[in-house]
């Protein structure tokens, strides 16, 4: 008896070693490239599929990056639509309800471009209460400009930037974006029309960009930093996204990626001119950084006009 109880004791150890080391098998290594997850646009973003609500549409990416236990992820709120829309104030409860931070991506979305310098900062400000509402005591103090617009005009931009810094903001980048928006769109029309071979189509092209992007992205920051940097993914709330989403969490996983937040993916030096917005601003984003520097931009396939063909007729996609 006493050999038997001794064998069982050495299977359950040999299971346990089994289990421990497959599931380091799975963990990045601590210098595995890190990925900080951001979504734009809440609690709205596009036309949303008949039968389906907003609530729905942010429970829906909520619970996939919950269930696959993601961390860092940081969402970027317009509050317009708790005025104009009070039922969607739940979405953003939801959120914070999950422990997922919330942060500043201006009233109305707005361009600075469209704007003035006053009428802007009315943006940011008026967005305060909301985020303070639902931060659930968390930071919120990262603002992203709508469009990904600073502003073409350099004194301005300035402007903005300085009062950006005396409200002790940092400005939420991006380095990673395989242009969810465009399906958003295309999702409802082909929900409307039960066509579900066009959405296993979409599907297809929606984890291709995000594979390309990956390669783009990365090959991009080498380029222009000489070495690997944190990326900061720009995704929005719409409807095919939550639907994608358990995939797009694997696929990066698949790529080696750690999800860190997005404090920790600014940190790198890279991210500094952001980080502080009373320094002095260089090119927007990691395209526009490599363009000035002379770097020629890897080619990426666009999915826009393989979309456009997809249960044409109904809704059209708009630039977030």
């Amino acid at each position: 008896m006493g050999a038997f109880i001794k064998h069982r004791r050495l299977n359950r150890l040999a299971i346990l070693a089994a289990l421990l080391l497959g599931g380091c098998a799975t963990v990045p290594a601590a210098d595995a490239p890190k990925l900080a997850i951001t979504i734009d646009d809440l609690p709205v973003h596009g036309p949303i599929p008949e039968g389906m609500t907003a609530l729905e549409v942010n429970r829906q990416m909520i619970r996939a990056i919950t269930d696959a236990r993601v961390p860092g992820a940081t969402v970027f709120v317009n509050g317009h639509w708790t005025e104009t829309n009070p039922e969607t104030s739940a979405a953003l409860q939801a959120w914070s309800d999950a422990g997922i931070p919330v942060a500043n991506h201006s009233w109305s979305h707005k361009s600075l471009d469209a704007v003035s310098a006053d009428a802007f900062k009315e943006e940011i400000t008026r967005n305060e209460p909301v985020l303070e509402r639902y931060s659930g005591g968390r930071d919120w103090r990262w603002f992203r400009f709508p469009f990904l617009h600073e502003g073409v005009d350099p004194a301005k931009r300035a402007e903005i930037r300085t009062f950006l810094a005396d409200r002790n903001y940092r400005i939420a980048s991006v380095s990673m974006d395989f242009a969810d928006w465009k399906f958003t769109a295309p999702y409802a029309r082909c929900k409307a029309a039960r066509n579900d071979a066009a959405i296993a189509e979409m599907e297809r092209l929606y984890l291709a960009a995000v594979r390309d992007n990956v390669d783009y992205s990365r090959t991009l920051g080498r380029a222009v930093y000489g070495r690997e940097i944190p990326q900061v993914l720009l995704m929005h709330v719409g409807a095919f996204s939550a639907h994608m989403m358990p995939k797009v969490i694997a696929e990066y996983r698949k790529a080696g990626f750690r999800f860190v937040s997005l404090a920790e993916a600014q940190a790198d030096p890279a991210y500094a001119e952001d980080n502080d917005p009373r320094l002095s601003a260089r090119p927007q984003y990691l395209s526009a950084r490599a363009v000035a520097m002379g770097i020629p931009l890897p080619h990426i396939a666009d999915p826009e006009a393989a979309l456009a063909g997809l249960c044409p007729g109904g809704p059209l996609a708009s630039r977030p």
